[in-house]
Parts: C-alpha cells; structure tokens; sequence
C-alpha cells in the first residue's frame, strides 16, 4: 500500500468486506467513512483513543447492509475527521488525505477519506455522512457528485451521532450514474419523476462565495438550466439573515453535538486534534437559553425556506465559497473559507432539505461543485436531474 493510504484507510482489503455476490450494485467498489458501524471491526471516529477502547460492532449500520445486499463490495474503512466535526479534511492523528482535483490542497470534510478513495480511483463510492456539509465539502472539493438526502430519508441505525437533529446518511461517486445506483437501493421509493420547472438563484446566497466563484457560478447555473429546460427565477434573498442563520445552526448543532460526545471527550483531555478540540470547547459553552434561541431560529427559517421552494422548483447556490484551501494556507484566510461555505451549507441542513452536487464549475483549473436543493422528499428527481445535467 502507499505510504498515503494510511491517511485514506483505516482499514483496507481486497475487499475487506464481500457483498452478496449479486444485485444492482454488484462489483461496485465501497468506501465506507469511519462513522457507519461494519460488523466485526471497530468504529473509529477519526480519533485513536476513541478506537482503542472501542469494541469489533455486532452488526453493519442500516445503510452499509442495504448496499452489501445489493452486491456491493467494501473495499475498506476509510478516514474521517475527529467525530465528523469539521469540513477541512484534516485529521491530527491520521494525516490528511490527497486531493488528486486539487493536489496540495485539502479534499474537504468530515467524509475526507471517502472523497479522497472515490477521486484517487480506489474506490467507485463513498458511503460518508453529513451535518453540516460533510458530503457536499468534500464533494465540491474533489471534483465529484454527492447527495445529502431529506433528513431522516435514510435510515441513521448504526452511524455515529454528532448531531441528530441535522445528521444524514449520504454519499458520492465520480460519476452521476453511481450516485444514482445507491440512491435506488438507500431511498425509500417514491418521487422518481423529475417535477422540476422553476431554478431559484437568490443574490444574498450568491454573494457569500468568492468573487471568482461568483463569475463562475452565473455561466453554469444558465446552462444547467437551459440543459433542463428550468425558467431562471432570480430572486434578492432567501433563508433569512446568513449570518444570524450560521450563528444559529452552529449553536443548536454545537449542544447536540455535546450531548453525544461531551462526556467522553471530558474524560480523555488531550485526545482530539487543536481545531476539533476548540470547537468542542464551544459546545461545551453553549448555554439552555442560547440553544432554546438557535433553535427556535432555525425552525422560522426552515419553515420559510421550505416555503420558499415550491415543489417544482430547486434552489442553485455554489456548493462552498471558493476551492479547496491549501493544507498549509494561512489559518486566517482558511477560516475565512470555511465561515464562507458553512453559510451556504447549513442551509439545507437547517431545512432538512435534500441536496445533490454537481461538479460542473473550476476556478483556476480547480474544481468547486453547483448544489441544487429540492424541496422535502425530491431526492429522486434530484438524482435523475444530476443524471441528465
């Protein structure tokens, strides 16, 4: 194996774990992200004290049963970032995984490992998850499709929690046929026309990537509507103040996310990683009164973003505010992006809203995904739309 590997698999094997032989994802290679509980081996969480206590699983997650069913191999267990709780795609234990789209810089988190086995060509897919853009991230990043489904479309049994209220199942492949392949086998049926004839693009949304993205955005949102045959509907604002919204979402998700793993990161100090560390240490801050108010936020803005689309209509926004940041880019400027792209993903996430990536911009030759969010239970119609865009 290359000396790389170990940033991009926990486990690895040739397969390590074999499908059932047959089925519509037969020979389909899997990555599956160090969150989803794979019978007989350990749960890591991206973190080695995490794993050191922890004990082989006694039974695959819904999700990594459902695609071993359905024929798929899993080619190993791949890297995440410490408990899911980034969307760099470093990990201080581990290293960080090559970004083939964008070398030297990162591949995006928390599914990095996933997204770095899918674009490396080690793997035909990535069953990873996302909160707060874990797939979308990586996917934007590396140059490859991905889907956040509705929440609670797909069963979470058996996947590590961080944030219950926002978690989802999700994936990404290189190509939109994958993609579409294991959205038939995870989604529950239902939805499969493409109702789609209105695209949403709403200038404050917009207006939160880069100047560059920016340029880049107005071209493939016109063609990817004209290919769809969509009417372009502009529109000034959607989702409410941003910033209020991002504040918002990180609050309500920050004390989930210490109701989950609060304690045992209480009792190993000095275990996680110095940006994991640091946001944890905000979620352990968060005060009843700061997460009754997030909350109740979040729910006037899901409730009137859900308005806002109506059933044939998707929302096209730059899936992250710019490229993949260096691995060693000026911390500054590195927050800057992120703060950028987690304004624009928490709006889905918030939403419950399912959202599909399409690899369709570059920005100096690197890549930078279009995300198109449908309305609740669309995530079909999102995927034959990936499938014709």
């Amino acid at each position: 194996m290359a000396a790389t590997d170990n940033a991009v698999w926990r486990e690895h094997g040739t397969p390590l774990v074999t499908g059932s032989g047959s089925g519509p994802l037969h020979g389909v290679r899997l990555a599956v992200k160090d969150v989803h509980a794979v019978k007989g081996h350990r749960l890591g969480a991206g973190n080695p004290a995490w794993l050191a206590e922890a004990e082989p699983q006694p039974a695959h997650s819904w999700a990594v049963a459902a695609l071993l069913a359905a024929g798929a191999d899993i080619t190993g267990i791949a890297q995440t970032d410490e408990f899911a709780y980034s969307l760099n795609g470093t990990n201080a234990h581990y290293g960080t995984p090559p970004n083939p789209a964008a070398p030297g810089r990162v591949p995006g988190g928390s599914s990095s490992g996933p997204a770095a086995a899918v674009a490396l060509g080690q793997a035909d897919a990535g069953l990873g998850s996302d909160t707060a853009g874990s797939i979308r991230v990586p996917a934007s990043y590396c140059g490859l499709y991905s889907l956040r489904p509705t929440h609670g479309a797909v069963p979470a049994t058996g996947m590590l929690p961080l944030a219950p209220s926002f978690d989802t199942v999700a994936w990404l492949a290189r190509d939109a046929d994958t993609l579409a392949r294991l959205g038939d086998v995870l989604l529950p049926r239902g939805g499969d026309e493409a109702p789609f004839r209105t695209a949403l693009v709403a200038a404050d949304l917009v207006a939160l990537a880069d100047p560059a993205v920016r340029d880049a955005f107005r071209p493939a949102a016109a063609g990817l509507a004209e290919r769809l045959g969509l009417r372009i509907e502009q529109v000034p604002s959607l989702g409410g103040d941003s910033a209020e919204r991002a504040v918002a979402f990180a609050t309500a998700q920050a004390a989930e996310v210490w109701e989950c793993d609060g304690e045992w990161v209480s009792a190993h100090p000095g275990t996680l990683g110095p940006g994991v560390e640091a946001r944890f240490a905000r979620a352990a801050a968060v005060t009843p009164e700061e997460r009754a108010g997030a909350e109740s936020l979040l729910h006037r803005t899901a409730r009137d973003l859900r308005a806002a689309i109506p059933d044939d209509a998707v929302l096209l926004l730059p899936a992250a505010s710019g490229p993949a940041p260096l691995i060693d880019e000026d911390p500054e400027r590195k927050a800057a992006t992120r703060q950028g792209t987690f304004r624009l993903t928490c709006l889905a996430s918030g939403a419950g809203l399912p959202c599909v990536v399409l690899p369709r911009m570059a920005v100096d030759g690197l890549p930078v995904g279009l995300a198109v969010i449908g309305g609740r239970g669309t995530d079909r119609a999102l995927l034959a739309l990936a499938g014709v865009a």
